[in-house]
């Protein structure tokens, strides 16, 4: 293994935090009045911007490492998870950004205020914020493991609790003075510095590899790690399941879930959202190319030594822990500078999804939860919800840190799958969601009163649904794999079937602006 940080690597690691501390201080400037410029930037937001914030924010860490590792153990059949979220890219900005346009919403949940009662947007709300900090936490976790690995060569308790400090204090420099404009702002800064890392991580690999393309890609097809399409019925990424549970995980992570969401709020209008949107996954989808073309690389590098003259075991393990393949070329390959601009470009993406996380999860407790309760007792101050937004920023970057230590200590000291149940409680939150809004906006069935029972009932149908519970036996029964695909599926059709038994209800809201 590599020694730790060379001169270079700090240089580049300090000079990457110089350009954070400047940005983050010159955004921080921007004028704040009310929520609405807080959370939704006033609606004065560039398009261009809100494209690349919307594809910063739908990568993480786990998104950096993990997708070469899908494409050097299997093949390119993820490439289709980006295609199921084009077809529901289309779906929002045509379905439901013109509805939270025409109410003038802050968060997405507004909406359900509208056609339901206030309760229904703050169980709503409610259901999000329990979903975003175990599951926004425990990818603080794997960004900060990630980080300590590289940095310290450990993932010592204080050397990971310093990482997810970094990256804390990284996100709130930005979110807590300027708000949701600061952040998107500063999201250009991110999306430029991994892709740039991941670009040169590409031809450096290229370069490593003693042949031509044309021999490259012979020897891919040769492996079958060309594959586009998969035809069968398995929980991954088959059409089948992208045309169905990955699809309805893909609407709800860029319709319903606000820290996607908010950033599409902050445009001047419906059309510039839409825009924003359909932009963003133009963006998205050769990004993914990119990281799971490293992967491919990877592959090539270690298990092809004709190729590239390496003919070392790969044991991918760090400290007792599974790690990526990219992580163990990180520590094993990279020469001195390199090792410097991956780690920067791991913090990017790591801070792309944790500071917008921190301007969803205030948006939601304050407009949807607090202030109908203060304005209750006569609070009408904007500046008043400002400085309170403020506070539940801090807020929830404290718990964020706390979840994301907690998944280490469970990890550490415990087989039992919490990392799992984090990552996929937020998901496992999209059933209910998408039951519910199903019913608001295709039907007038419903009430205040199915809401709760949709939200609840959608959840634990995903929970049940998991191989650690009741997943492997139903998976026998039925002789095919009961994949997050389908459970989401099913989870979701429980929930529409308890807003269905809801007595009919005329839609209240306006479809056009």
């Amino acid at each position: 293994m590599n020694s730790a940080f060379a001169a270079l690597d700090w240089a580049v690691f300090i000079a990457y935090f110089v350009v954070l501390t400047v940005t983050s201080v010159l955004l921080s400037r921007m004028k704040v009045k009310s929520t609405r410029d807080y959370f939704v930037g006033g609606n004065s937001v560039p398009m261009f911007a809100v494209a690349v914030s919307v594809l910063a924010t739908s990568q993480s860490a786990a998104t950096f490492l993990g997708g070469p590792e899908y494409s050097y153990t299997k093949d390119l059949t993820f490439i289709g998870f980006y295609l199921s979220a084009f077809v529901a890219v289309w779906f929002v900005a045509k379905v439901l950004i013109p509805r939270f346009y025409a109410i003038q919403a802050v968060t997405v949940y507004e909406l359900l205020e509208k056609r339901y009662g206030t309760a229904a947007k703050k169980q709503a709300g409610v259901m999000f914020l329990i979903g975003r900090l175990f599951a926004s936490g425990a990818r603080l976790y794997i960004g900060a493991l990630a980080i300590s690995m590289i940095l310290f060569l450990d993932i010592a308790p204080m050397h990971v609790l310093v990482s997810v400090i970094v990256l804390m204090l990284g996100a709130l420099a930005y979110v807590y003075f300027g708000g949701v404009k600061s952040v998107i702002f500063s999201d250009i800064i991110q999306a430029a510095t991994y892709i740039g890392a991941g670009i040169t991580v590409l031809v450096y690999l290229y370069m490593a590899l003693d042949t031509d393309l044309g021999t490259i890609i012979h020897t891919l097809g040769a492996d079958e790690k060309l594959k586009l399409l998969d035809w069968s019925m398995s929980g991954g990424f088959g059409v089948w399941a992208l045309m169905g549970g990955w699809l309805l995980l893909n609407i709800a992570a860029y319709g319903l879930d606000q820290d996607m969401t908010q950033r599409a709020l902050s445009c001047k209008n419906t059309k510039e959202a839409q825009r924003s949107l359909m932009m963003s996954i133009y963006l998205t989808i050769p990004v993914s190319l990119l990281f799971l073309a490293i992967g491919l690389l990877l592959y090539l590098f270690y298990l092809h030594p004709e190729l590239s003259g390496v003919s070392t075991e790969v044991v991918q393990k760090f400290n007792g822990e599974n790690i990526t393949i990219f992580m163990y070329y990180i520590l094993h390959e990279m020469p001195e500078g390199m090792r410097g601009l991956v780690t920067v470009g791991a913090v990017a993406a790591a801070l792309s999804s944790s500071n917008s996380v921190l301007g969803a999860m205030a948006s939601v407790a304050i407009e949807d939860i607090y202030k109908p309760w203060k304005k209750a007792k006569g609070e009408t101050e904007e500046m008043h919800f400002v400085r309170a937004g403020r506070v539940a920023v801090l807020l929830f970057a404290a718990a964020l840190s706390a979840m994301a230590m907690l998944s280490y200590y469970w990890q550490q000291s415990t087989e039992l799958p919490l990392l799992n149940f984090a990552l996929g409680v937020m998901a496992f939150a999209y059933s209910g969601l998408l039951g519910v809004y199903g019913a608001a906006i295709f039907t007038k069935r419903g009430s205040a009163a199915t809401v709760p029972f949709a939200l609840i009932l959608g959840f634990m149908t995903v929970l049940l649904l998991q191989p650690y519970i009741l997943g492997d036996i139903l998976s026998e029964m039925i002789g095919w794999k009961v994949g997050f695909a389908w459970q989401l599926l099913l989870g979701t059709l429980v929930a529409f079937g308890v807003m269905m038994s809801g007595k009919e209800k005329e839609e209240e809201y306006p479809t056009k602006k």
